[in-house]
């Protein structure tokens, strides 16, 4: 597990955290109109990607389930047609839609507008990587995604100041930057699948119910991605309402927040590679819990120094970094169950555990704010975080540590998976 997670946590890191943050340090120079319009921007993209985010995950599902048992190809042209059709019905009406779409998030909707018309335009070469990398992974090989990761970020970092600064294009220019980068990346990443899929069979027939597969298995984590933005937009306008101070503090909590919870999605992804390739994957529970509680000391650790780094007053923020150790701890177990059980055919019921949590956790920030002021909402995430970990875990009526994939390879017979899987 911690084999194939370290690779995929240096890969989120880099690929959702870095890529951001490049971009918002080179048109720094422009302006703040220039780093509200970024910073929209990308935002934006996380949420097309999550829309998108049923494929890579289901391919990565049926790649591991048939790795050495089936062919692997149907899969992966099941793959690029889903890719093709959502590509356009995704990226069509965000282009043609830009400057509505801008003038809804921003003010400075105008430049905006300007960097949606590339980087949206470019959302089919950042969804035809994560098709690419999902295949691979399904293989068990968590490490070329990883390098194909950072060869985009230092493109990244080697085209913006050309693009932005020396031809002149401003905002446009490190949207151009990020989508060529993105585009060289993905042609390597192209020859690294080729060679991987070499000795599968060329010519095998594709089930006309693969796509479907695909789609059944990845959708429950869109949903949870799209869940958990709405949700998170919910709470900044919760939090607003404590005045500009709370909320930046927030703001800037959630960002330092973030390099820690890659940790849980990383053995997420690890937790479904092994459990869709029959590997043993241990106890992904209380691994979960366990990192949860190793990030939640890291960060108490690094609340002040980090957060006065973008902060005058970083108080805020640190008070909410504390109070977020109620909440990691659940939140880790959760989601690197939510691998075993995305995997096994029941993303369903951790959509499901995942809504009741939020269920929980928007009517009780409402009734504790006003008690306990903004820490009554801290309060709320900690309960919604148990509330869902409960939900994912009663159905199995067992103990923590039995949260396990199927039966390993060398166990398996030629009967094929088990039913219900």
């Amino acid at each position: 597990m911690i084999r194939l997670a370290l690779p995929v946590y240096v890969e989120l890191v880099t690929a959702v955290v870095a890529v951001g943050l490049i971009d918002l340090l080179w048109v720094s120079g422009l302006g703040e109109a220039a780093i509200a319009a970024v910073t929209v921007a990308t935002t934006a993209e996380y949420l097309a990607y999550g829309l998108f985010l049923a494929v890579p995950t289901g391919i990565t599902v049926l790649v591991g389930r048939r790795d050495g048992r089936e062919p692997l190809r149907p899969v992966v042209r099941a793959g690029l047609l889903l890719w093709a059709v959502l590509s356009v019905a995704i990226t069509v009406p965000a282009v043609l839609l830009r400057e509505p779409l801008a003038a809804l998030l921003t003010e400075e909707w105008r430049l905006t507008a300007e960097f949606f018309l590339i980087s949206l335009g470019g959302l089919p070469v950042f969804f035809a990587q994560t098709v690419v990398d999902g295949v691979l992974k399904g293989l068990g090989d968590t490490r070329r995604p990883m390098r194909h990761a950072l060869v985009c970020n230092a493109l990244v970092v080697a085209l913006d100041p050309l693009f932005i600064y020396g031809l002149g294009l401003g905002v446009q220019g490190a949207a151009l930057a990020t989508v060529a980068a993105r585009a060289v990346t993905l042609a390597i990443s192209v020859a690294a699948l080729a060679r991987a899929l070499r000795r599968d069979e060329p010519r095998a027939p594709g089930g006309a119910g693969v796509a479907g597969e695909m789609v059944r298995t990845g959708l429950p984590m869109s949903g949870d991605f799209l869940a958990r933005s709405a949700v998170g937009l919910a709470m900044v306008d919760v939090v607003a309402g404590f005045g500009t101070a709370e909320l930046a503090g927030y703001g800037i909590g959630q960002k330092v927040m973030l390099a820690g919870v890659m940790v849980f999605y990383a053995l997420r992804q690890a937790a479904l590679i092994s459990t869709a390739r029959g590997e043993a994957t241990g106890s992904p529970l209380w691994l979960g819990l366990g990192a949860g509680a190793v990030v939640a000391a890291a960060l108490n650790a690094v609340a002040w120094p980090v957060t006065a780094l973008f902060a005058a007053d970083p108080a805020p923020a640190v008070g909410f970094l504390r109070w977020m150790t109620l909440y990691l701890v659940p939140f880790g177990g959760l989601i690197a169950v939510g691998g075993v059980l995305q995997a096994s055919g029941r993303g369903g019921r951790l959509l499901a555990a995942t809504l009741a949590g939020f269920a929980v956790q928007l009517p009780l920030a409402y009734v504790l704010s006003g008690p306990l002021g903004v820490t009554g909402v801290w309060l709320s995430m900690a309960a919604g975080a148990c509330v869902s970990l409960a939900g994912a875990l009663a159905p199995r009526g067992s103990g923590p540590g039995t949260a396990r994939g199927r039966a390993p390879r060398s166990t398996r017979t030629a009967a094929g998976p088990p039913s219900g899987r």
